[in-house]
């Protein structure tokens, strides 16, 4: 009897994977059970794995695709601009029209520097915070991420074990050997809680350069801020000569000129990323003049060198700028309209199912909870082992019928959706949650 056993290329391919890549992964997002999915090729929202099969794409790579795959209008574009070339030691016109483009889309932006990603963006608003201001500590909201930098790393992924008390979170470094120094130059404060925030940040007040803040961070749970603890917070910055250093990153997609326009909301500086690269690699950072004035070269305020090989690259310029300008006010709407229709319908099925479940979320992205009540901050939406066993039966579930979701199961929609293809997702999330409301 044969005992042959067929070897899927994508198995075939991760065992090569693990012998030149740690976890055979070069980012922790792409890790699946038994092994990662890897792409043949993608086209509108649908991905073509290299087994053939095709899946409707609900993660966009994280939430960067606004306009899904090989967008025709971002390949024209793109295709382009590679003839004339992918990068100079020289400026281009396209640095100079995507900066103006933006300047004048978003209020409050004076002045911008391009970058390489969302994480380069924060570094350089932290830096160009502390520059202005002369103080060296940032303060952050407990949970919230803000990239791969030692200090907005702080109180990434705490856990009940080492998170402290709830009025005063500890202050708990991600990455083993991170210095304590850059540990301690940070605040930690509860995200939703007004009266203990103030009370943090007063303590460090004359040292605090700025304060870093996602209006719906994706890990505490991917709800928008209560306006009242985000109104407290800007005022609070304000009275003391503290920036506020918002992050955008994500959300920038919630509204034509970013989640800032639904809290009316003028932060003193924005980083961005991700959607404004046009599915290629991005960064910027924006805001007043006098506080950009500290990368100013010929301004008397010049007090941090900064440069970058790939910075403001033709080819994520170009792309950007394309994909923003068809991400119009009216593109914006639609999106947004299927996912509330996509938010009151999960919570519609999750009452009917019984399942312990709740969803989150605002503009054009939403996240499932395993939780009766949905969170509010990061320890209520820090997940138990029963809750991550129902979001992978989920997760699972979801895969099996041809969709992808973000691994944390939330869905980032994109412009090439309509209504037929949240639908399909719905169907299928619903007979999920019979499932999880079926288990023990």
């Amino acid at each position: 009897m044969s005992t042959h056993v067929d070897v899927t290329r994508s198995a075939a391919l991760y065992e090569r994977a693990l012998k030149v890549l740690p976890g055979g992964v070069s980012r922790n997002a792409a890790f699946r059970d038994p092994h990662p999915l890897y792409a043949d090729h993608a086209e509108g929202c649908r991905i073509t794995d290299i087994e053939g099969v095709t899946r409707l794409d609900f993660a966009n790579n994280m939430a960067s695709l606004i306009h899904g795959h090989a967008d025709p209008d971002m390949v024209r574009a793109v295709t382009a601009q590679l003839r004339k070339g992918t990068a100079y030691n020289i400026g281009t016109e396209i640095e100079v029209r995507y900066a103006e483009y933006l300047n004048e889309r978003i209020p409050g932006f004076d002045m911008m520097r391009f970058v390489n990603s969302g994480t380069e963006a924060l570094m350089v608003g932290i830096k160009a915070s502390r520059a202005f201001t002369g103080r060296p500590m940032i303060a952050k909201a407990e949970g919230a991420y803000h990239g791969a930098y030692d200090f907005v790393e702080v109180s990434q992924t705490p856990s009940p074990a080492n998170w402290g008390d709830a009025d005063e979170p500890r202050r708990v470094p991600l990455v083993k050997g991170t210095p304590e120094s850059a540990v301690n130059e940070v605040v930690v404060i509860p995200y939703n809680n007004i009266d203990r925030s103030i009370s943090l940040l007063e303590r460090s007040k004359d040292k605090l350069a700025c304060l870093v803040l996602d209006l719906m961070p994706h890990r505490v749970g991917l709800n928008p801020a209560d306006p009242e603890y985000v109104a407290a917070l800007r005022d609070w910055t304000k009275k003391n000569g503290v920036l506020l250093l918002l992050d955008e990153v994500i959300t920038l997609r919630s509204h034509y000129t970013g989640l800032q326009e639904q809290y009316g909301l003028r932060p003193d500086l924005t980083a961005m990323g991700k959607m404004i690269g046009g599915g290629f690699p991005i960064g910027a950072i924006a805001g007043r003049r006098d506080v950009m004035d500290v990368l100013n070269p010929r301004s008397k305020s010049y007090v941090y060198p900064h440069s970058g090989t790939f910075s403001a690259n033709p080819i994520s310029l170009t792309a950007g700028l394309a994909a923003m300008e068809k991400f119009d006010r009216s593109e914006v709407a639609r999106l947004n309209g299927m996912a509330e229709r996509a938010i009151a319908s999960i919570r519609e099925m999750i009452r009917q199912t019984g399942a312990r479940a709740s969803v989150t979320g605002g503009g054009s992205m939403f996240r499932v909870h395993m939780k009766a009540t949905a969170p509010t901050n990061y320890r209520e939406a820090h997940t138990t082992a029963e809750e991550n066993k129902r979001v992978k039966v989920m997760l699972d579930h979801m895969f099996d019928a041809g969709f992808i979701l973000i691994n944390s199961c939330s869905c980032a929609l994109s412009t090439p959706m309509g209504d037929a293809e949240v639908d399909d997702l719905l169907d299928a999330m619903r007979s999920g949650f019979e499932k999880i409301a079926a288990m023990p």
